[in-house]
């Protein structure tokens, strides 16, 4: 499988690609000095200790020392997304807010095109945590019986519509129509596949029904478009703007409108962008799983505070790094007033996402109590004064 180096060194993966993650940001790696009095005994708890800490790994630890499981990471593995929405890891990462949390622990990173494959990277242990969309993380907690992630805080919510060719005035034009999404089984994908369902339209995975979706990596969607081989998209920012400015395209439905506040308490809001820990990797290094989120609340911070040009500029270097292009001021501009970065989560809304997903084809039913672990966030808000973060009653709060 092929992978992209980006000039600050970090990986990005397209939907299906794996790679070994390289430093964003190199560090020397913590050590653990051995007293030579300690003994044999304390010289081979102590190996294993160090063994543990420096390989990364999200593997058993039940049978490491409690020392080692309190200890922080060696290194924290991330991912996220060249994405618009994904702007608190992209601004976290640029401006140093996470490396800075994270002390002696070395941040390295991978940039993914959607959430299936950043999800598969996570459970093969390539990465310890990611930024990532409501609905894989779902999935992969459905399939794993609750046993492969947490999440661990919201990031972005809003910033996606279905954005069509301007013939396309309702719904009842779609019939025959081909769209697209990022990736089989992603939000924007279940978003799509569960309002097609309300318009009574059938769609299946392979791509069949009364409506074919050919999910397909963001850039090629452009071009696609562009070329009069889809007929439309539902799509995160910068995509949508990017396909309404630079293709000539039409919203049809923005999902804000389908969001009425009724499970969340925030009208219009829905949770587009969270970010979600392995969860061996955080039973394993608690105190580097609480300095992540230091840099993704100060992160969150930057993003609501910073005037609309700094914040376009990082943004948009940021964007280069990860991606390698940067984005038009009118695409950036289009796209920002679209989202509202937070660190909530919206927990309200995941019964919801779940049943979509089943309704879609791309999860099973089942019970998600237990998906959110926000101890850590309330630990870190509290700490700044901020107002502590309900689970909705499926984890820890």
């Amino acid at each position: 499988m092929s992978s992209h180096q980006n000039p600050e060194g970090s990986t990005r993966i397209v939907a299906g690609q794996t790679a070994k993650p390289q430093s964003s940001n190199p560090k020397r790696r913590r050590t653990l000095g051995i007293g030579i009095a300690a003994g044999l005994v304390a010289l081979i708890a102590g190996g294993a200790a160090v063994a543990s800490s420096l390989s990364g790994t999200t593997g058993n630890t039940s049978a490491q020392p409690a020392a080692a499981a309190a200890a922080p990471a060696a290194e924290l593995r991330l991912g996220y997304f060249g994405n618009v929405t994904h702007a608190p890891a992209l601004v976290g990462v640029k401006e140093g807010f996470i490396a800075k949390s994270l002390g002696e622990t070395k941040l390295s990173t991978q940039v993914f095109n959607a959430g299936p494959a950043a999800i598969e990277a996570l459970n093969a242990g390539a990465i310890d945590a990611t930024y990532i969309g409501p609905n894989p993380a779902i999935n992969s907690f459905v399939k794993s019986q609750g046993e492969s992630v947490s999440i661990i805080a919201g990031a972005a919510a809003g910033g996606a519509q279905l954005v069509v060719k301007p013939g396309i005035g309702t719904a009842a034009d779609l019939k025959g129509k081909t769209l697209s999404t990022p990736q089989l089984g992603g939000t924007q994908d279940v978003a799509l596949r569960a309002w097609l369902a309300a318009q009574g339209y059938k769609t299946n995975t392979d791509g069949s029904g009364d409506v074919a979706i050919n999910p397909t990596e963001n850039a090629q969607t452009l071009k696609l478009f562009q070329d009069g081989k889809l007929d439309g998209a539902w799509l995160p920012e910068p995509w949508a703007s990017r396909l309404v400015l630079q293709a000539g395209a039409k919203v049809l439905v923005d999902e804000k409108d389908l969001w009425d506040g009724s499970l969340t308490g925030k009208p219009g809001e829905f949770p587009t962008t969270i970010l979600i820990v392995n969860k061996k990797f955080a039973a394993a290094h608690a105190e580097t799983v609480k300095a992540l989120l230091k840099g993704h609340a100060e992160s969150v911070t930057w993003l609501n505070s910073a005037a609309a040009d700094e914040k376009s500029t990082v943004i948009n270097a940021a964007l280069k790094e990860a991606s390698g292009a940067e984005l038009k001021p009118d695409v950036i501009e289009r796209s920002l007033k679209n989202i509202v970065f937070t660190v909530d989560p919206l927990a309200g809304a995941y019964k919801k996402l779940l049943q979509d997903g089943v309704d879609a084809g791309t999860t099973k039913q089942a019970d998600i109590s237990g998906i959110f672990d926000l101890t850590a966030l309330n630990s870190v808000t509290a700490e700044t004064g901020g107002s502590k973060v309900s689970a909705a009653g499926l984890g820890k709060d």
